[in-house]
């Protein structure tokens, strides 16, 4: 395995027609509307660590609407003038349940090109699929695809350029399946493991192509303290011919006030292929509102 619209009534149109345009000119020349936007990513990337931390399959099997439900999202930007740039992007997350067995699809379309020339042109895919037998049993498929193309290009300009053929990944697929059990459910901790056989597979720029099966376990433990504090430890182990790799995430969760959450993470990944086995990462995300 390789290491790895918006629908505007006519008040709102006259409002951004009468005022936002003109402050997003002043605010793009000034540079004010440039650092407004990285504060609002960093915003969301902080609330997406605190958030995830406490997913829904932590706590017994999450009970969904029965059949469809999902969303999209499209975003796109163009350019002329001194360089003619588009950027497109398209997002869908799509589930379906019906009764214990519940799936989830997820795709990612990334295209951009400049000045005629593509830069980047990747799809990405992934695919879980759940059925449950009681409150602690239950198996699992677990899918994921990536495609880059313009792998195979030798003219390939940006992160591709320079880079042999036979270094690029055209295609990198996975696929797992294996049973899984609930150790505890209650509301101040849950812990559940699962295990089983995955195979994977890699294609190059040059055609060349490989398949790998790999043996794959994973623990998610969750213990909550109290009404503010809570820890996790998630641990994925993957053993293959090539090597043996674990990543283990541990982090606590405070929630001093209402206003103030913080949350500080100890990421370890280990891989015995590499000379330095082991790489470490403190992470800590804070969020505080006045």
């Amino acid at each position: 395995m390789n290491e790895n619209i918006r629908i505007a009534g006519l008040t709102a149109l006259a409002l951004l027609i009468g005022t936002t345009a003109v402050h997003a000119q002043v605010g793009t020349l000034t540079g004010t509307r440039q650092i407004e936007d990285r504060i609002e990513d960093v915003e969301d990337d902080v609330q997406d660590d605190l958030e995830e931390a406490e997913d829904p399959y932590r706590f017994g099997n999450p009970e969904f609407r029965p059949g469809f439900s999902g969303s999209a999202s499209l975003g796109y930007s163009g350019t002329d003038g001194n360089t003619e740039e588009q950027n497109l992007t398209i997002g869908a997350r799509l589930r379906h349940a019906q009764g214990p067995f519940v799936q989830n699809l997820g795709v990612v379309l990334d295209y951009s090109e400049t000045d005629g020339d593509s830069d980047q042109e990747d799809i990405f895919m992934v695919y879980e699929g759940n059925y449950y037998f009681n409150e602690s049993f239950y198996a699992f498929v677990l899918g994921r695809a990536e495609f880059n193309g313009l792998a195979d290009d030798p003219d390939a300009s940006g992160e591709l350029a320079g880079v042999p053929l036979a270094d690029r990944v055209k295609t990198d697929g996975f696929i797992g399946i294996g049973p899984g059990y609930r150790v505890v459910n209650r509301q101040d901790m849950t812990w559940r493991v699962q295990a089983g056989v995955g195979l994977s597979y890699l294609e190059f720029g040059d055609d060349r192509d490989e398949t790998e099966t790999g043996y794959i376990a994973s623990s998610r433990f969750y213990y909550r303290f109290n009404e503010n504090v809570f820890l996790t430890n998630d641990t994925d182990v993957l053993n293959s011919d090539e090597a043996l790799r674990v990543n283990n995430d541990f982090g606590v969760n405070f929630k001093m006030t209402d206003a103030f959450s913080t949350r500080v993470s100890y990421l370890t990944d280990y891989n015995e292929a590499r000379e330095i086995r082991t790489d470490n990462k403190l992470g800590v995300s804070l969020v505080y509102g006045f």
